[in-house]
């Protein structure tokens, strides 16, 4: 049992320009309060972000992602944001090594495509059908989509994870962004949720490229 109070770095990954939506990530900088698997995972349930990431090894960029409900080898916006906030140039998940770049406005990472976690891709006619959805029954995790302007390669989505686990619906999911581009084989700007931002250009050898704003909103203790 943890009895060491704990900081968690809240952020925002995927912002607009004026900082706005984002997906809210915990970051656990020491990630020695909560050694084992079991304790990672009751704080991630506790805190009820999308994802909460645990830092084993900060020069390294060694991480550790979990969601309320299950431990992820890959995710995308943990990984931009850990990045951001440890000012990495690469960041370890168990799926492997994640080479890490800035330009200033966005953070952005390489990652193969099928590092992603399984994602039912669901094209809808029109922006309007996907933004007009219920959240759907448990079961499957959904990422709705459809153009909003094919030629610009402008996307609205939205995820609906399916777990059960109190994330109804996700607001930025890095790893289905980079599923979708790698299917449709293009460079995309998602607008997912309430208005969030991904920005993805496809590279060699099943590489995406995936980038987003972030911003920190303040620190938890637990």
């Amino acid at each position: 049992m943890n009895t060491t109070a704990t900081d968690i770095d809240v952020l925002r990954v995927f912002c607009t320009g004026d900082g706005r939506h984002g997906n809210a990530l915990g970051v656990v900088r020491d990630a020695r309060t909560h050694p084992d698997e079991a304790a990672r995972q009751a704080l991630a349930k506790e805190l009820g972000f999308s994802e909460t990431v645990f830092v084993d090894d900060p020069e390294r960029g060694i991480i550790d992602i979990y969601t309320p409900s299950v431990r992820l080898p890959f995710a995308g916006y943990p990984l931009i944001g850990a990045a951001w906030l440890l000012d990495l140039e690469v960041v370890r998940p168990s799926a492997g090594e994640v080479w890490v770049r800035g330009d200033g406005e966005f953070t952005w990472i390489e990652a193969r495509a099928d590092w992603a976690p399984p994602r039912t891709l669901r094209r809808y006619g029109s922006a309007a059908e996907v933004e007009a959805l219920d959240v759907p029954e448990p079961g499957e995790w959904i990422y709705a989509w459809a153009w909003e302007e094919e030629a610009a390669g402008r996307i609205r989505a939205r995820g609906f994870p399916g777990r059960g686990d109190g994330i109804d619906e996700d607001e930025a999911t890095g790893a289905a962004a980079l599923l979708l581009t790698a299917e449709l084989g293009r460079a995309l700007n998602i607008t997912q949720g309430r208005g969030s931002q991904l920005l993805t250009a496809p590279g060699p050898d099943g590489i995406v490229e995936l980038g987003g704003r972030v911003r920190l909103e303040g620190t938890l203790t637990r």
